[in-house]
């Protein structure tokens, strides 16, 4: 028999204030067309300013808890994928353990940009697989409204907030690729290209800083990167395109969902795509995603799902899992 790390419940949280693009119509040199037609986003939600991203993931925890039917001391682990945490210390994801009551286990954060929740379900998953752990649950929250530069409309347009969870629990599987659970991962990052996409602050600098990115090469370098992830992390679990029912990308543009589907060789009614109402909520994107698509009756148990998701760093990877 196999462990599995097997989706148990899943949830998301969303901030109260929607911001169309056409409010950036009054202080940028924009409009609705122009924003749509270049990343297929039409709204995004923006936290509130007494809302920190651990507030956003505490919600998104509880809904996915709720979902699970479990308490949080029910959990071993919480992992939170953020590039926007609250404070430099300590980390968000111990925030949310004390927010959520939880008393035993551990929690840590982890910062791969918008790839970040790749990253963190691989984590979950070997602390599942190696049995230092039995439930975890996995988060991927963001204020990226706290780090944009609102003159420069090639970017303060893109982003938006939100947060969404993912309970994984560990369960006995045959081994094949019929079992439900995470049936591969696939990591990947390359630092040398750190200058497309970055923000120009830091600890260090004593500045926070402004998102700072060059689109054209982003785009280039996700179309090819993304599709060559999901390829390599399919062939790890010994399946192929043509088995899959649901790709779940990171939410960044809608060109670059497109570019990729087509390069996996898939028609877009098999793509969970949520862009158009969020925008990019980077670590978030794919949790909020797999919450929406799941309520929407698109993903269904035993369903193979592909999510792949590229960031800063540059960082991508992608994760093959049965829901």
């Amino acid at each position: 028999m196999t462990i599995r790390a097997v989706v148990r419940g899943v949830g998301h949280y969303l901030p109260e204030r929607v911001v169309e693009n056409s409010e950036f119509e009054e202080s940028l040199d924009t409009s609705d067309e122009w924003i749509r037609s270049r990343s297929g986003i039409e709204r995004r939600h923006f936290a509130a300013d007494n809302e920190t991203t651990s507030d956003l993931a505490t919600h998104a925890a509880k809904a996915a808890l709720a979902d699970a039917g479990l308490a949080a001391d029910d959990l071993d682990a919480i992992i939170l994928a953020t590039s926007t945490a609250d404070l430099t210390f300590p980390s968000a994801a111990t925030m949310v353990q004390a927010n959520l009551g939880m008393t035993s286990g551990f929690a840590f954060d982890v910062q791969a940009v918008c790839a970040g929740f790749i990253f963190a379900l691989a984590n979950a998953n070997a602390l599942i697989a190696s049995g230092q752990a039995s439930r975890v649950l996995v988060i991927g929250a963001e204020t990226f409204s706290r780090i944009m530069d609102w003159t420069d409309r090639s970017t303060c347009v893109l982003f938006g907030d939100g947060a969404g969870a993912l309970v994984l629990e560990a369960q006995e599987g045959a081994g094949t690729t019929a079992d439900r659970g995470i049936l591969s991962t696939d990591l990947h990052s390359d630092g040398r290209h750190r200058d497309i996409l970055y923000v120009d602050g830091g600890v260090s600098t004593q500045s926070t800083g402004y998102l700072r990115m060059e689109g054209k090469e982003v785009f280039r370098h996700a179309i090819e990167k993304l599709a060559a992830t999901a390829h390599s992390a399919l062939e790890k679990a010994g399946l192929s395109d043509s088995e899959v029912d649901w790709i779940v990308p990171h939410q960044a543009n809608i060109r670059i969902i497109q570019g990729t589907a087509k390069k996996m060789g898939l028609p877009m009614d098999h793509v969970v795509v949520t862009v158009q109402d969020h925008g990019n909520t980077s670590a978030a994107s794919i949790p909020l995603a797999l919450s929406v698509g799941r309520a929407r009756g698109q993903i269904k148990q035993g369903d193979l799902i592909v999510t792949e998701a590229i960031g800063g760093g540059l960082a991508w990877g992608a994760v093959v899992l049965r829901w």
